[in-house]
């Protein structure tokens, strides 16, 4: 049976704020959840010598297992953190020698959700996850900027979690 959805969470810190924001997705929505700092995952390679690290093994996991993507960030020097962006380097392997993952994200569902430690998101900041689901022909969900108040979720980003999830999740799922 497949599952409704994997939130991949690409942090240098498993644990720090990004984490808190992807726990209060989880637990609101059910969905999974991958710790790409946990993972094995080499740059990209135009020789593909980066062939038997985690990432093909888990973009298999990912496109047989689930129809909804949300890829969680903390923004770092006004961009989606390293981790996360070397897996999106990587999505090339799926377009050139694994083209069969590369069909089977077609159709599916892709977000954003971003962690930074001011209340504003920089104007371009969404744009690689926007023409990355474009170009592969997921259908973009949106997405949504989080931040942290001395280490806690506010009660107003709370309330904009629950309306981003209902909105854009829920819905999808007819869950409301």
């Amino acid at each position: 049976m497949n599952k409704k959805g994997i939130i991949i969470q690409g942090s240098s810190r498993s644990k720090g704020n990004t984490n808190k924001i992807v726990t209060f997705i989880q637990e609101k929505t059910g969905f999974d959840s991958i710790d790409l700092k946990s993972k094995n995952i080499s740059g990209f390679d135009y020789d593909f010598k980066n062939h038997g690290d985690d990432f093909i093994p888990l973009m298999k996991e990912i496109v047989d297992n689930y129809d909804t993507i949300i890829f969680a960030t903390p923004v770092y020097w006004y961009a989606m953190s390293g981790i996360l962006k070397n897996f999106f380097d990587r999505i090339t392997d799926c377009l050139r020698i694994e083209k069969e993952i590369g069909r089977k994200l077609k159709g599916k569902t892709m977000g954003m959700v971003s962690c930074g430690s001011d209340s504003e998101l920089k104007k371009g900041f969404e744009m690689p996850f926007i023409e990355t689901a474009n170009y592969l022909g997921m259908h973009y969900l949106g997405s949504i900027h989080t931040w942290m108040e001395n280490e806690i979720i506010s009660e107003s980003l709370k309330k904009e979690l629950n309306i981003f999830i209902e909105k854009n999740i829920k819905t999808r799922y007819n869950e409301v």
